[in-house]
């Protein structure tokens, strides 16, 4: 099992699906800031100031860090911090699902408008399982691989 995990392919794999996952959301919620600060307020968890900064920086990001990552530079820092992400947005999707809310993720921006659920969760459990793969199994020789 070890063997596979510290495949390169998989490792780049895996390097590739999660920068591109972080890629495409930060450029979403670039393209679209207005929808984004509605998403993230109906979530009402965020006081209002930390909104208008969330909205502001985490898009960019996802967006240089997923750049840096697909190109292999930080792997297991950006790993990391994408782990903290994904684990932040799990809780808050599980505590918005306990408080009953039927509200779209906003994860993707318009483009997607999908509501909460626990399949949200699953999907994003399996992508913290993934950075963590690179985190635990990526060396840092080498900037791809």
């Amino acid at each position: 099992m070890i063997k596979i995990l510290n495949s390169k392919y998989l490792l780049y794999l895996s390097q590739i699906l999660l920068s591109i996952i972080f890629i495409f959301s930060g450029i979403e919620k670039i393209s679209d800031v207005n929808y984004f600060s509605i998403s993230l307020n109906n979530y009402k968890i965020f006081p209002l100031f930390s909104q208008n900064i969330i909205v502001i920086i985490f898009p960019w990001i996802e967006l240089i860090f997923g750049i840096l990552l697909l190109f292999g530079f930080y792997k297991k820092e950006i790993s990391m911090i994408f782990a903290f992400f994904l684990f932040g947005f799990i809780v808050l999707i599980f505590i918005s699902i306990l408080r009953g809310l039927d509200i779209e993720c906003g994860c993707f921006g318009t483009l997607s408008s999908v509501k909460i659920g626990y399949m949200k969760i699953y999907e994003n459990i399996l992508l913290l399982i993934i950075s963590l793969h690179i985190f635990f199994f990526g060396k840092e020789k080498g900037r791809f691989l």
